[in-house]
């Protein structure tokens, strides 16, 4: 698929968030997310830039509330990524995010907690992995022990609710220097 060329700019947002069993009538807005997966190349070489856009608007959905539409282009990212690399398996961490925050508007926080916890044991294994500077790369600009942290303080609870999902890219805004 080809991006269209009416598309300048920021990507534009899905016109419903997909909840799999809820909005049974409709799909997914496949058409929208197409525009952010076609920009993801078939390999990226060495690293997934921070600033990729395709990662930004990943990222971002998780944020408004698209959780499926997250993982989906999380998704797409992670299959471009390095295999063995560092970012490979920070979005992985992402992408169990994503779908955790999914389970949790669904109802469903047993799963969402399964979710998490998968996220902090990628997370764990990002971490004892030796870094190697790449530059302006994902693993670089993303604050691990923030989402860590976090995702620890939401696994001490007793039950997980809606109000519990984790955004992704508010973390990195949280960490920037200011």
């Amino acid at each position: 698929m080809n991006v269209p060329s009416h598309v300048t700019g920021p990507l534009p947002w899905p016109r419903w968030a997909y909840v799999p069993g809820e909005t049974a009538e409709v799909e997914a807005d496949y058409e929208t997310l197409d525009m952010a997966k076609v920009l993801v190349p078939p390999a990226f070489r060495g690293y997934v830039p921070a600033r990729h856009p395709a990662l930004r608007y990943g990222l971002a959905l998780n944020d408004r509330g698209y959780f499926w539409e997250s993982q989906e282009v999380l998704e797409t990212l992670w299959a471009a990524a390095p295999q063995g690399g560092r970012e490979r398996i920070l979005l992985r961490a992402c992408t169990h995010v994503a779908n955790a925050n999914l389970r949790l508007r669904m109802q469903k926080a047993r799963s969402a907690a399964r979710l998490f916890g998968d996220a902090l044991t990628e997370l764990r294994a990002l971490t004892s992995r030796k870094a190697a500077p790449v530059g302006d790369g994902f693993v670089e600009s993303f604050p691990v022990p923030a989402l860590t942290a976090l995702l620890q303080a939401k696994l001490g609870r007793p039950q997980l609710t809606k109000a519990d999902w984790i955004g992704l890219s508010a973390i990195v805004r949280s960490q920037a220097p200011s």
